[in-house]
This record gives structure tokens, C-alpha cells and sequence, in this order.
């Protein structure tokens, strides 16, 4: 019998100030040499980063608080992933002059601002978008979701960088894992399969979570539980789930950190996933 039940709202709000909080403690105690250091996000360095986190925080109060945005019509997601790479190319060239005093003074004037915020939202509330999820407005919940991974998985990389332990206890990552998962039926929305096909997916270490995706009448949905008889399953250690849904890790990488079972083509479908725009 399968244990399937439908997915509740992530609520991460309270999170915020937290992560914040840490990312400062942990800037404030890096030397010259850490900030130069090189991260997994392409060519940046641990400033360059912090930089796009600042960035971020200025795009989302700009536009989602003060409702002023420049991009221009966005024609197809193809289009929105262009412009992001653009923006953020452009955003962390021209403001390398700035200090790392100075920029982690900022990073906790826009964060508290963010926070404010963040905590100013009905939840429920239908927002904006989230685009790797699909492209219709979405609850404010999912966004800010969304937006806290985005904190959380840089801050991962700068302590990655820097040899410094990561906010990997259950209160942080579980959150993470919950959002980036949503990201399957996108995944999965050219994937052919007969009716009542499921796939079984599963994270272990200190966070367990198990999912599992289900044609129905031909579209994918997503599920908290268990199948009793899944077509295919996939287990992979928390700490490289996250790493594969930001494009963190080779897929030949994943393939060798991950468990499959039944039709492992099937199940490396997941290992497509990308729950970033860039």
C-alpha cells in the first residue's frame, strides 16, 4: 500500500535573520586571503559571492518591496536565465572596488531590511513566480523559500572555501531539500511514462526525507511518502542533495554518490534537476 501524502508549505521566515546572523559572524573572521579564495560558483571568489548576495538583496527590495524593476519583458525562460547571468555578471564587475568592511556593513543593512520584509508577508498570499518550479505566480511561501535557499547554498560555498563547518543541523538543510525538490515535476514534465509509474526518492544522513513522483493521466506529481512498489529509487546523502540541484556536483559525481534501483534511467532523471535560475 503505498503512504503518499501531499506536500505542506515550506515556512522559513524565521530563518532569516539566523542565516544572516551566521554569514555575518563568519565574514567578520575571514582574512585577506579567504576573500580571495575560490568557490564552486564558476570564476567567483568568496567576495565575489558575498558581492551577489548583496546584489540579490537589493534586486528583492527594489523590486518585490518597492515594485521597481528595469528588465525588460521576459519572452521565455531561455530568455529569463540570459538576463540573470547578465545581471549578475554585471553586478559583481563593477562593484569589486568595494571593501570587505564596507560590504559586509551592507550585506547587514539590506539582510535586517530583507528580514523586515520577509516577515511583512502573508505566507499564503500568491506572489511571484518561481521559475524553476513553473511559470505561474506562486505563494509568497514558496518564494521565500526560494529565496532563503539562495542564502543558505551561498553561504554554503563560501564555507566550503574557507574550510569553515556548514549550517547542515535539520533546522537549516531540511528546509533547503524541501524547497529544491520542487523542481521535479519541471524536471520530469517531458519524461513519457504509463500510468501510476513512481519513483521513489530518498536523502539520508541528518536529514530523512522521502518523495515520490507520479504519472498521473500523464503529468508528474510530487508526493511526501513512500510507494510500496516504486518502477524506480534513488537515495542520496543530504549533504550531496543539495549540491546536485544547484549544479554543485558532476553528474558523473552524482551517479557515483547516489543509489539507484529498478529502471535507473528513470531514476537518474532526478539528477537533472536544477532549482536555481543560474
Amino acid at each position: 500500500m503505498n503512504d503518499l501524502r501531499s506536500l505542506k508549505p515550506v515556512i522559513v521566515s524565521e530563518l532569516f535573520p539566523i542565516v544572516l546572523e551566521e554569514l555575518i559572524k563568519l565574514l567578520s573572521e575571514l582574512t585577506k586571503e579567504d576573500w580571495d579564495s575560490a568557490t564552486q560558483c564558476g570564476p567567483w571568489s568568496v567576495k565575489d559571492v558575498c558581492l551577489h548576495l548583496l546584489g540579490g538583496d537589493i534586486s528583492n527590495l527594489s523590486w518585490k518591496r518597492d515594485g521597481f524593476s528595469v528588465f525588460s519583458e521576459i519572452n521565455s525562460y531561455a530568455h529569463l536565465v540570459q538576463l540573470v547571468n547578465e545581471h549578475n555578471a554585471r553586478w559583481v564587475k563593477s562593484t569589486q572596488h568595494f571593501s570587505p568592511q564596507l560590504l559586509i556593513s551592507m550585506l547587514k543593512f539590506t539582510g535586517d531590511h530583507m528580514t523586515e520584509y520577509v516577515r511583512s508577508l502573508d505566507p499564503l498570499a500568491l506572489g511571484v513566480p518561481v521559475d524553476w518550479v513553473g511559470p505561474n505566480p506562486a505563494p509568497n511561501w514558496l518564494d521565500l523559500a526560494r529565496e532563503y535557499t539562495e542564502r543558505w547554498h551561498h553561504q554554503q560555498h563560501i564555507r566550503d572555501a574557507v574550510g569553515k563547518p556548514g549550517l547542515k543541523e535539520a533546522r537549516f538543510l531540511a528546509p533547503v531539500l524541501d524547497t529544491f525538490i520542487l523542481a521535479l515535476p519541471r524536471t520530469f514534465r517531458k519524461v513519457v511514462a504509463k500510468q501510476d509509474t513512481a519513483i521513489h526518492i530518498n536523502t539520508s544522513g541528518g536529514v530523512i526525507r522521502d518523495w515520490v513522483m507520479v504519472n498521473n493521466s500523464g503529468q508528474w506529481e510530487l508526493y511526501e511518502g513512500i510507494a510500496a512498489n516504486p518502477q524506480a529509487s534513488l537515495s542520496m546523502p543530504d549533504d550531496i542533495a543539495w549540491r546536485i540541484f544547484t549544479n554543485g556536483i558532476s553528474l558523473e559525481e552524482a551517479r557515483k554518490q547516489a543509489h539507484f534501483s529498478g529502471d535507473a534511467e528513470l531514476a537518474e532523471t532526478v539528477l537533472e534537476t536544477t532549482s536555481i535560475i543560474a
